[in-house]
């Protein structure tokens, strides 16, 4: 027999300024169910988890929350101000019988100490304290609104690996897949006001709802022909001349309301890059290049290259040097030491990650084409801002709404509408996946892997890096950066571990010794992965495999040489034709597979 849920929402309606937001949504969360809770950007997501937390009153619909039950909500924005320290405001939401000393854990876990002052937190700091806040308790449900935004990589896997040991039932909001992937088992849906109800993770989400949608269209096309038949038949049919029938009559009109009242999914974002000139097959070249500030060794004897087409992930925790490490790269600053050479017809289009250029009373429209004009120009043909901003699914009648008015997810997408207008074969993201939602980072990955440029992106998201990246830069602590080949993934298989959190700097204070050769020794002494069996096996097996599918192929070769073969043996010749495809495919893979493990060999020998 199934659980009682602890929190039920039912038949929820709300209604803002004439336009209906949630018209039947629900949400039941029964006892350590771990829910997804996934729509677009301006769907209601954030509004239908207020109402769940009781902290927004609804126009219809039931609300019933368990009596016995503990209920902690992560909103967005958080508000820290009465609270003298953090570690007051954490232990603020503790409970009757609530371990006390789990606060403060719980903020050394997340990089604060509870001695700080809430009115001088920056924004990520804030939304660390307000997870401690939440946890603490080990609520019977916790509500979280975007619980991994402002986190770096280190913070993110920690989460997720504290979440996962909680049995609390969860409500999570998050534009990051592999965090809903690895941690709900339920997904719920709103979308048009209304919510469905998956029974599996968030990982078999994207599949089912281009089923759904699929299947809305297939209706709404059956609906549309059985609207013109009625048609036919009203004006031509033979009763219908002699006597209008009033039972079909009444027919057509509920068809048409069906028609009228249909709503439609919101138009896509459309979302394409100005490319520029082609670049030279060189962009950057980087010989040995250091940065410092001060005692702090930013980037310590780095040396990398990037052609044309290469997509470079660069992570590391908050605070690692990533926008100093771009900075370097692009030759918007200049290294202490070393070289950076830069290709030739580079055209360079920049996203920061504070979308710096974004002026709170900036119209919308001048935000996107500069000011002085109505258009802009993609891909060298004249296109008028409206229909720009249609594309990024702005409506007209916001065309001079200032920006600080709009929601994060807007900002995000008026920021990646202006970087993608400008002319460029050259392309830096930094932080591009802030605030969008699932369908606008899918189209984002597929215009970074169709671009025919050269792309640089600092990311936190996991799944997005996987997605896009050819391969990745590491801050390993200390100044020391490493580049792996492929995805994040790929660089965790390699180094054996992620991302882990910054350790304070080195200071070195020997005459004659730069803080770079001492900080740079200090990582070296650290303990190194080795080679695993496996690896080892693989690297020593594989050549002969290599050797033995060569012959195999040559033989196979040879007897399709015959030109009488096929004319002889037809059967003969298509098995000979499929063994050669398979032998050649087996190829590939070890050859693949060999090159990967003495990439991995040479990486971890120095």
């Amino acid at each position: 027999m199934a659980a009682a849920p602890l929190l039920s929402l039912q038949n929820i309606h709300l209604t803002f300024g004439g336009t209906t937001l949630l018209e039947s949504a629900e949400l039941i969360v029964s006892p350590g169910q771990r829910i997804a809770l996934v729509g677009r950007n301006g769907s209601g997501k954030s509004t239908l988890l207020k109402i769940a937390a009781g902290d927004v009153a609804h126009d219809g619909g039931v609300r019933f929350m368990e009596p016995s039950a503990t209920v902690r909500y992560l909103p967005q924005e958080p508000d820290l101000s009465a609270y003298a320290t953090t570690l007051e405001y954490v232990e603020a939401g503790l409970g009757p019988g609530d371990d006390e000393y789990r606060a403060q854990y719980l903020l050394t876990s997340l990089g604060l100490t509870g001695a700080e002052n809430p009115k001088h937190l920056s924004g990520g700091e804030g939304r660390r304290a307000a997870l401690a806040r939440v946890l603490a308790p080990k609520p019977d449900v916790l509500l979280l609104d975007e619980p991994t935004n402002h986190l770096d990589l280190p913070a993110i896997e920690w989460l997720q690996a504290e979440l996962d040991s909680l049995r609390s039932a969860m409500v999570l909001i998050s534009h990051d897949r592999r965090f809903l992937s690895d941690l709900t088992r339920v997904t719920v849906w709103l979308d048009r006001g209304v919510t469905r109800r998956l029974d599996k993770g968030f990982s078999a989400f994207e599949g089912w709802r281009d089923q759904v949608l699929e299947e809305e269209e297939r209706d709404r096309h059956k609906l549309d022909r059985q609207i013109v038949r009625e048609e036919h038949w009203l004006r031509y049919g033979v009763t219908a001349r002699r006597k209008r029938n009033v039972g079909r009559l009444e027919r057509l009109a509920g068809l048409r309301q069906d028609r009228r009242e249909q709503r439609r999914v919101t138009g896509s974002v459309n979302m394409q890059v100005s490319e520029g000139r082609t670049s030279g097959a060189l962009v950057v070249e980087a010989e040995n290049i250091t940065k410092a500030y001060g005692d702090r060794v930013i980037v310590g004897d780095f040396s990398t290259r990037v052609l044309r087409g290469d997509r470079i992930g660069i992570v590391g925790p908050n605070g690692a040097g990533k926008t100093t490490l771009i900075k370097l790269l692009t030759g918007l600053d200049q290294p202490d030491s070393g070289k950076v050479k830069l290709g030739s017809a580079l055209e360079l289009a920049m996203l920061d990650q504070g979308r710096a250029k974004l002026h709170p009373d900036t119209r919308l429209k001048e935000a996107l084409t500069g000011g002085g004009s109505d258009t802009l120009q993609i891909n060298g043909q004249p296109k008028h801002v409206v229909g720009y901003m249609k594309d990024f699914l702005f409506g007209p009648e916001q065309a001079n709404t200032p920006i600080g008015k709009l929601s994060g997810g807007e900002r995000a997408r008026v920021a990646l509408a202006r970087a993608l207008s400008l002319p460029s074969n050259f392309l830096v993201l930094d932080e591009p996946t802030n605030d969008l939602d699932l369908e606008t980072l899918d189209l984002l990955e597929e215009m970074v892997s169709d671009y025919a440029g050269t792309v640089i992106v600092v990311s936190h998201d996991r799944d997005f890096l996987d997605r896009v990246a050819t391969s990745v830069i590491i801050a390993e602590g200390n100044g020391v950066w490493t580049e792996y080949a492929g995805g994040y993934s790929d660089m965790v298989i390699q180094r054996g571990e992620g991302v882990t959190a910054r350790e304070p700097a080195i200071k070195v204070h020997k005459p004659g010794k730069t803080t770079l050769v001492q900080t740079t020794a200090a990582v070296s002494a650290a303990p190194k992965r080795k080679l695993s069996f496996k690896e080892k096996h693989a690297l020593e097996t594989l050549p002969k495999t290599i050797n033995g599918l060569e012959d195999e192929i040559r033989a196979i070769n040879a007897v399709l040489a015959d030109p009488n073969f096929y004319a002889r043996d037809p059967s003969g010749f298509a098995a000979k034709s499929k063994a050669l495809m398979d032998a050649e495919a087996k190829l590939a893979a070890a050859e693949e597979q060999w090159l990967e493990m003495e990439l991995l060999r040479e990486e971890l020998e120095g």
